[in-house]
């Protein structure tokens, strides 16, 4: 279990040269991801979603409030705690010049995983997301779905029970969206933790548990998409979004 109490992230940033001001890109965010769930993470660019993962990944320290996994928490389980993480952000590089092959096996030595378990592993993760078709090529010669897959599957070589997936699907063609989502729902068969960030809400209707609704930095509904959508009288996420913030967004 992932449980998230009361997480704040402060920041500062520029009105003009002179005049500077404090904003909180999430604001007092509280819930828990039980094993055996997909948590979406739902809300437009802005509403503090990346923010939010970063913090729970252990990349960004809150400025106030707790993280814990299983009873753990950062500041006495750091190491522990990572090695159960599968992390994915939207903007992670890979090196072009490795093969896919490569790339995974430099991950798996990373995490100490032993070799004969690690063969094993990218066997399995390549068939999976159906890399065996490319996984032998440069990672600068691929496609986009392609690419993605790889940097799906190298958080994966050393077996995580924590997935915290930060617009896994964004830019994907059909094909390559369906493998990712597909892997997701199987991975929740083995009684793993899935956080998944997205502001493709027709996506995340059709895959999540339970859904966190992220406007400005803080929730404004959380429940099933059953749910959701009898309380707002909606038929799909999306409108149901709309009517809680009163329309259109007005992005800053």
């Amino acid at each position: 279990m992932i449980k998230v109490d009361n997480l704040k992230k402060k920041f500062i940033r520029y009105k003009n040269k002179k005049e500077k001001e404090e904003f909180y890109a999430d604001n007092g965010i509280t819930f828990e991801a039980n094993d055996g769930e997909i948590i979406g993470i739902l809300g437009p660019n802005g509403a503090g979603k990346t923010t939010l993962l970063r913090m729970i990944a252990g990349i960004l320290e809150p400025t106030e409030g707790s993280i814990s996994f299983d009873g753990l928490n950062y500041k006495d389980n750091e190491i522990e705690i990572k090695q159960e993480i599968a992390y994915l952000s939207g903007n992670t590089k890979l090196y072009d010049t490795l093969s896919c092959y490569e790339l995974l096996k430099m991950c798996a030595n990373i995490y100490n995983v032993p070799e004969k378990q690690a063969e094993e592993r990218i066997k399995d993760i390549s068939k999976i997301l159906n890399m065996d078709g490319f996984l032998y090529n440069k990672i600068g010669n691929l496609s986009t779905g392609q690419t993605q897959r790889t940097n799906i599957a190298r958080c994966l070589v050393h077996n995580p029970k924590y997935y915290i997936l930060d617009e896994a699907t964004t830019g994907l063609d059909i094909i390559s969206s369906q493998i990712i989502l597909d892997f997701m729902k199987a991975e929740k068969q083995k009684n793993k933790t899935i956080l998944y960030s997205t502001h493709y809400m027709e996506e995340a209707e059709n895959i999540c548990d339970r859904v966190i609704m992220i406007n400005k930095g803080i929730v404004i509904n959380e429940g099933t998409p059953e749910k959701i959508k009898e309380e707002t009288n909606t038929t799909n996420l999306r409108d149901a979004f709309f009517k809680m913030i009163g329309g259109a967004l007005d992005e800053e």
